[in-house]
């Protein structure tokens, strides 16, 4: 039986009583697994040693998932957060240049939701830390709340929100056959200025950034803000782009293996 190639998935620091655990969600663990046909490993966060060079021997492509928490603004030039904003610096130090040293390297890389707005981060971007607070962009519909009720039942809370339109002729148009998709959405957080290493190649009605892919990147390095893992099987666009990762994740093992 071939062997697997392997995603690394960072964790985010969950406080489960009075106790720290190292965590990431069941639901991107199953679309490495059943959408990019790839083995998922949970790296942790610092101060646990995990040094790059370990992230690199160990895996072949790195999703960066979503997370009930913020970026630290200090790393993009942002106003203080808000009381009660959850942030995650231990997971901050491990994406953010973990994140830029595989692009670098041209190792795959899948962002989602946090990690969509991480990328922005690394490639020089900014973020607005309360979308719903902020004007549209010129252009565009009014501003909408991009935040789900979190009373809801699950099923509602990422049921489709909004269309997102894709650039013509553009890496995520070519990937996924389509020019318009309905998307769910679940952040507060949103991308304020897109980093000059970065192309735009999905918005909202109201303008805001959906889809990115770092531009001139070696390797396969995309991200969109809504989450494509929710229930993946059951959705051809989020099926599309888990297998495009998984295709890239599994060419680049193959040239380690020839290297």
């Amino acid at each position: 039986m071939k062997k697997r190639p392997v995603v690394g998935v960072p964790c985010d620091i969950k406080m489960l009583g009075p106790h720290p655990f190292h965590a990431a969600g069941e639901k991107y663990l199953a679309a490495v697994d059943g959408g990019a046909d790839c083995v998922p490993i949970l790296l942790p966060v610092p101060p646990i040693g995990l040094t790059h060079e370990d992230a690199f021997a160990l895996c072949d492509g790195f999703l960066f998932t979503g997370s009930h928490s913020n970026v630290h603004p200090s790393l993009y030039g942002g106003p203080a957060p808000r009381d009660g904003v959850m942030l995650d610096t231990q997971r901050d130090a491990l994406t953010i240049p973990l994140m830029k040293e595989a692009v670098t390297r041209g190792v795959p890389v899948f962002t989602i939701c946090r990690g969509f707005q991480e990328m922005n981060v690394v490639f020089g971007g900014t973020l607005h830390q309360h979308l719903q607070e902020v004007p549209s962009e010129p252009g565009y519909a009014p501003r909408f709340d991009h935040r789900e009720d979190k009373e809801a039942p699950l099923e509602v809370q990422y049921g489709p929100a909004h269309d997102v339109d894709f650039t013509p002729d553009g890496w995520f148009a070519r990937t996924v056959g389509a020019l318009k998709i309905r998307v769910n959405s679940l952040h507060g957080q949103g991308v304020n200025v897109p980093g000059p290493g970065l192309v735009v190649e999905g918005r909202a009605p109201d303008g805001t950034v959906e889809a990115m892919r770092v531009k001139d990147a070696i390797g396969f390095a995309v991200g969109v803000q809504w989450h494509p893992e929710w229930l993946f099987r059951d959705n051809p666009v989020s099926m599309a782009l888990f297998k495009a990762f998984g295709d890239a994740v599994r060419a680049h093992a193959a040239s380690k293996q020839t290297n």
